[in-house]
C-alpha cells in the first residue's frame, strides 16, 4: 500500500473520531455563525439582543431538541469528514513526495538544503485543498443546512408572530382570533430533518449549483489547511532537526508533541480565516429567513456587504472563541492519531515483511 493511501486512510480515521468529540461545538458554532442580529437603526425587524455564550447555547439547545439537536447533520458530516480528509490527505501526500522529490533534486545539484520550504508546503496544501474543495463542498452544504434547520425555523415563526401583531394592532377586531393563531404558532415546535430533506430544499431552492454555495469563499479558505499544514510541517521539521541533533534525547516525535503541534497550527490557521468561514456558512444555511431581504445572501459580495451594513464588522467574528476551541482540539486530536495510525502501519508492514521473508527462507 503506498503511503499516500496509508495516510489518506490515517486521515479519515483520526478526523472520524476528532468529528465525534467535537461535534456538538461545531454545531453551536455553525449557528453562532448564522446568527443575524441587526445594528440599531439598521431597519430590520429583529432586535439586537444577546443569545448567550457557548455554554448557554448548548443547554438551550438540548432543553428544547434534546441531545440530538447538538448532533443535527451528525452523519453526512462523519461521511463528508472521512471523504474530505481521506481525498485531502491522499492528495496532500502524493504532491508531499513530488516536492520532497524535487527538493531532493535540487539539493544533489547544489541548489538548496534538499528540504521543502515553507512556500512548497503552502502550495502542496492548497493544490490538495482545493481539490477536496470541489469534490466534497455539497455534503458540507447539507451539513449546514441540518445544523441550523431549527434555528432558521424559529426565525420564521418569530416573523410571522410579529406580522401577526403588526396586524392586530392595524384591526383591532382580530381579538380571540390573534389569540388562536399565536397559539397555534407557539404550539410549532421545529426538530431536526434528515439528509434527504435537506437535499430537496437546497436543490427546489436554488437547482443543483445550490449544492456548491459557499464555493468561492470556501475555495479562498483553502489557505487556512495550508497556513495550518505551513506551521506544522515547519514546526515539526525543526522539532525533528533539534531532536536528532541532541544525541541523548529521544529522536522520535511522541503523541502528545504532534497533539500540541497540531494545536499550535490550527490555532493561527483559524484565527487569520476566521470571517470566511462566517461567509461560507451564512452563504449555506438556509436563506429564507422570515422574508427579510437583509437575511438573504445572493453571493459572496451581498453576504459581505450586508452584513458589514446590517450588522457590523464584529459580525465575521461571530462565535470565534467557539471555534478556536473546537477546531484547535479537533485538529490535535486528528494530528495525533493520524500519526499513530500511520506508525502503527509502518509497525505491522515491517514484521509481515520479515514474516514473508522468513516464510521464503
Amino acid at each position: 500500500m503506498s503511503n499516500a493511501v496509508v495516510n489518506g486512510l490515517a486521515g479519515a480515521g483520526g478526523g472520524l473520531i476528532a468529528q465525534i468529540i467535537t461535534y456538538p461545538l461545531q454545531t453551536v458554532n455553525t449557528r453562532q455563525q448564522t446568527e443575524r442580529l441587526a445594528k440599531k437603526g439598521r431597519g430590520s425587524p429583529h432586535p439586537n439582543r444577546r443569545v448567550g455564550g457557548t455554554l448557554v447555547q448548548i443547554l438551550q439547545v438540548i432543553r428544547t431538541e434534546g441531545f440530538g439537536g447538538l448532533y443535527s447533520g451528525l452523519k453526512p458530516s462523519l461521511l463528508g469528514t472521512a471523504a474530505s480528509l481521506g481525498i485531502y490527505y491522499y492528495f496532500y501526500q502524493v504532491f508531499k513526495n513530488k516536492a520532497e522529490a524535487i527538493a531532493v533534486a535540487r539539493g544533489n545539484k547544489g541548489r538548496g538544503d534538499g528540504t521543502v520550504g515553507m512556500f512548497s508546503w503552502l502550495v502542496v496544501a492548497a493544490i490538495a485543498g482545493s481539490l477536496n474543495v470541489l469534490l466534497t463542498n455539497p455534503i458540507w452544504v447539507l451539513v449546514t443546512r441540518m445544523q441550523t434547520h431549527t434555528q432558521s425555523e424559529r426565525k420564521i415563526m418569530e416573523a410571522k408572530t410579529e406580522a401577526l401583531l403588526r396586524e392586530a394592532s392595524e384591526n383591532s377586531s382580530m381579538g380571540s382570533t390573534l389569540q388562536d393563531k399565536l397559539a397555534r404558532l407557539d404550539s410549532i415546535k421545529p426538530h431536526p430533518y434528515g439528509t434527504f430533506h435537506a437535499a430537496c430544499e437546497v436543490y427546489n431552492e436554488a437547482g443543483i449549483t445550490g449544492f456548491w454555495k459557499g464555493i468561492i469563499p470556501t475555495l479562498i479558505m483553502v489557505c487556512n489547511p495550508s497556513i495550518q499544514f505551513m506551521i506544522y510541517e515547519s514546526s515539526l521539521k525543526h522539532l525533528r532537526v533539534k531532536r536528532a541533533a541532541n544525541k541523548q534525547g529521544l529522536k522520535k516525535v511522541t503523541a502528545i508533541e504532534v497533539f500540541l503541534l497540531g494545536a499550535f497550527a490550527k490555532l493561527g490557521a483559524t484565527v487569520s480565516t476566521y470571517p470566511l468561514l462566517v461567509v461560507k456558512s451564512r452563504l449555506q444555511a438556509k436563506q429564507e429567513i422570515g422574508g427579510d431581504t437583509s437575511l438573504r445572501y445572493s453571493g459572496t459580495l451581498d453576504a459581505i456587504f450586508k452584513m458589514i451594513y446590517y450588522e457590523g464588522f464584529r459580525s465575521f467574528y461571530k462565535g470565534m472563541s467557539t471555534k478556536i476551541v473546537q477546531s484547535v482540539f479537533a485538529a490535535s486530536v486528528l494530528f495525533m492519531i493520524k500519526e499513530e495510525l500511520v506508525k502503527a502501519y509502518s509497525v505491522l508492514a515491517d514484521k509481515s515483511q520479515k514474516f514473508m521473508v522468513n516464510m521464503v527462507k
